[in-house]
C-alpha cells in the first residue's frame, strides 16, 4: 500500500542567514564566526525533518518569483514534491545572530506582497491536494496582502474534506486558526498568552487555558515550555516530556522539528507517549547543531533513550 503525503503549508517563507558569533555587542562591528544562508520558513523545515524520517511530503505556499531558485533546488534534492505558486518580488530575507550562550536575535524582514489572484489560486491548489493527502501542517506567520484570518479560511476548506490538520503559528494568526477548530496547536507560552491577552505565569494558569482551547473542539494542544519540556493536552489526558541535557548551538528550528515529530507520531498513529519522546528527541537534536534535519539516525535514537515521559494529573 502506498503511503500517502503529508503537506506543509508556508505562506511566508525565507532565506534564513544565520549568523554565529561569541556575543553581539550593539553598535559596534561584529566578527562572525560562521554564517549560512539557506531556504527556509516554518513549513519548509517541517518538511526537511519528515522527509529524513523518510515521509513523503508534498509542500506548498507562495514563493518571490525572483530568488525562487534556491527553493526549488532544495525541493529537488530532498524529493519533495513541489506545489508552491510564484507572487511577483523576492522572497524575504530573515537574520538570525546566534550567539556562543544560545541566545538568539531575529531579524525579519517583511517580505513579498501576495495578490487577490495568487491567494485564490492557492486554495484551489490546496483543493487539489486534498485528493492525495490527508494531513496539512500550517506553519508560520501570515505576508502582507493576506487578511489576518488567512488561516481561518484554509482551516474551514480543509475541514470540509474531513483533513486532519496541524497549526504552529502565533498572534492574530493563531486567534484566526483556534477559532476555526484545527486538530491540533503547538502554541509556546507566550503564544499562548496572546490568545488568552494575559499573563500565564504558572501551569494552573496554563491548563486553564489550554481547557477553554479544547472546550472549542481542538483534540490537542501541544505546550512547549523550553526547558521544562512539552506538555501535550487532550480530552483523554495529558503528557509531559522532558528533554534531554544538550549543549545549546542554536535554536533556530527547533519549534519546526517538534512539529514535525508530532505530525510523524499522528501519521503513523503512535501512543502519545512515543509521539512525545520523539519528537522531544527530535527538537532536542536540533537545538545542538546548526541547520535544521537529521544527519544522525544515532544520535536521534541515543536523544530517545534520555526522554522522559510522564502523564500528568489534568481533566476537562
Amino acid at each position: 500500500m502506498v503511503k500517502r503525503p503529508v503537506v506543509t503549508l508556508t505562506l511566508n517563507p525565507a532565506l534564513d542567514l544565520t549568523v554565529q558569533l561569541g556575543e553581539l555587542v550593539p553598535g559596534e562591528v561584529n566578527l562572525a564566526r560562521q554564517g549560512n544562508l539557506r531556504p527556509a520558513g516554518k513549513g519548509i523545515n517541517v518538511a526537511m525533518v519528515l522527509r529524513d524520517l523518510q515521509e513523503q511530503v508534498a509542500v506548498t505556499g507562495i514563493l518571490g518569483q525572483d530568488n525562487s531558485d534556491a527553493f526549488e533546488h532544495l525541493f529537488a534534492q530532498l524529493q519533495l514534491d513541489n506545489h508552491f505558486l510564484l507572487e511577483q518580488g523576492a522572497t524575504r530575507i530573515n537574520v538570525k545572530l546566534s550567539e556562543q550562550q544560545g541566545r538568539v536575535t531575529d531579524i525579519n524582514l517583511p517580505g513579498i506582497t501576495v495578490s487577490e489572484a495568487v491567494w485564490q489560486t492557492l486554495q484551489q491548489r490546496l483543493l487539489a491536494l486534498c485528493e492525495q493527502a490527508d494531513v496539512f501542517v500550517l506553519s508560520g506567520s501570515l505576508p502582507r496582502g493576506l487578511a489576518a484570518d488567512s488561516y481561518g479560511q484554509i482551516i474551514g476548506l480543509l475541514r470540509q474534506h474531513g483533513k486532519t490538520i496541524l497549526v504552529d503559528t502565533s498572534g492574530q494568526a493563531l486567534h484566526a486558526a483556534v477559532a476555526a477548530v484545527p486538530d491540533l496547536i503547538k502554541p509556546n507560552v507566550e503564544e499562548l498568552e496572546q490568545w488568552t491577552g494575559t499573563a500565564l505565569p504558572d501551569a494552573e494558569a496554563q491548563e486553564l487555558a489550554v481547557r477553554k482551547l479544547l472546550a472549542l473542539g481542538i483534540r490537542h494542544v501541544v505546550l512547549s515550555d523550553g526547558e521544562r519540556g512539552v506538555r501535550w493536552y487532550s480530552r483523554d489526558g495529558a503528557w509531559q516530556a522532558l528533554p534531554p541535557r544538550v549543549s545549546v548551538v542554536s535554536t533556530v528550528g527547533a519549534g519546526d522539528s517538534l512539529v514535525a515529530g508530532l505530525t510523524y507520531g499522528l501519521l503513523n498513529q503512535l501512543a502519545v507517549a512515543d509521539t512525545l519522546q520523539l519528537a522531544t528527541a527530535v527538537a532536542a537534536l536540533a537545538v545542538s547543531q546548526i541547520g535544521v534535519g537529521i544527519p544522525d539516525t544515532e544520535r536521534l535514537n541515543q536523544l530517545k533513550q534520555q526522554v522522559s515521559v510522564m502523564p500528568l494529573a489534568f481533566s476537562c
